[in-house]
């Protein structure tokens, strides 16, 4: 018993060997896309004066919430220009935008063929589980042996990370839909289809934007991480930080970090609120919010 081992290791070792000797063409297509976006996306943000890309995410700011938000969007990426953290904020929100995108792509289109399939939730449960209960350093692993190290193994560790609260809630949020509704709809002749367009989805939508706060919360931390492997970005700042124990490079990083975290997610939690209870109309009346809060549905992922 003492010499018994069960070679796990190699066996994946000799799995992940041949998927790159098979699919390696695959591979180097996909980080040849993701490179391409990627570096697009960050251009646009680097290329122009600060002060345009604020005024652009401060009016996205004020129109899904009110100028409260947007003025502190606006001060708090003020704070970051003065850092000297700007271009390296970008790098990562650009990385954070893509990783998000293609990782909500992915899971909410799954996540409505698990709620509306039985045997798909029971499949991919298991893999979902597995996803989030994973270390997050060891996605990097096969990400670097297949894309190399840069910005794309980062990319595709932290789409790998993010999928499953997307998934989860957006399952969450259709089942939850009340079955009633889903009934009245069957009787009137409405197809699945459109059942699921105008019934399903839209009653979910909090549910499943719950589901994209999580995603690109959780995309943000791993880009954090993937700057280990060469990702750039504040990630990489703060990996160079801890190189050269420089805690005050550590902590402006680690500032501008939380800044996006907080613009990021107060823009995506407004945008899961009715649009008549958000934008600038309705940042005057507490006592308006309050109603509003009270008579819209309650998401289902809280339930």
């Amino acid at each position: 018993m003492e010499n018994l081992r069960i070679p796990l290791g190699d066996w994946v070792e000799a799995f992940v060997d041949f998927l790159g000797d098979v699919f390696g063409w695959l591979f180097d297509a996909i980080a040849t896309v993701l490179g391409a976006v990627y570096d697009g996306l960050s251009w646009v943000l680097v290329t122009p004066p600060f002060w345009v890309i604020i005024i652009v995410i401060a009016a996205v700011a004020f129109w899904v919430k009110g100028w409260k938000l947007a003025l502190g969007t606006a001060l708090g990426l003020l704070l970051i220009v003065f850092l000297d953290q700007w271009e390296t904020s970008m790098d990562t929100l650009a990385l954070v935008l893509v990783a998000s995108i293609i990782a909500t792509a992915i899971s909410i289109p799954v996540g409505i063929w698990a709620a509306r399939n039985d045997h798909v939730s029971r499949a991919v449960r298991p893999v979902l589980d597995f996803l989030q209960t994973m270390p997050a350093f060891v996605y990097l692993i096969p990400a670097i042996i297949f894309f190399g190290v840069g910005a794309v193994p980062g990319m595709i560790a932290t789409i790998l990370f993010a999928l499953a609260p997307g998934v989860r809630l957006t399952e969450l949020g259709i089942r939850g839909v009340d079955k009633e509704v889903v009934e009245a709809g069957n009787a009137f002749g409405a197809t699945p289809g459109r059942i699921l367009r105008q019934i399903q989805l839209p009653l979910a939508l909090p549910s499943i934007m719950a589901g994209v706060n999580q995603v690109i919360m959780l995309s943000l931390s791993m880009v954090v991480i993937a700057g280990m492997v060469g990702a750039g970005g504040l990630g990489g700042e703060i990996v160079r930080a801890i190189g050269r124990i420089d805690v005050g490079l550590g902590f402006e990083a680690g500032i501008a970090v939380v800044i996006l975290a907080m613009i990021l997610d107060r823009i995506t939690s407004a945008l899961a609120q009715p649009r008549k209870n958000r934008g600038p109309a309705s940042s005057g009346s507490s006592d308006d919010e309050k109603a509003d809060d009270q008579a819209q549905p309650q998401p289902a992922a809280t339930a």
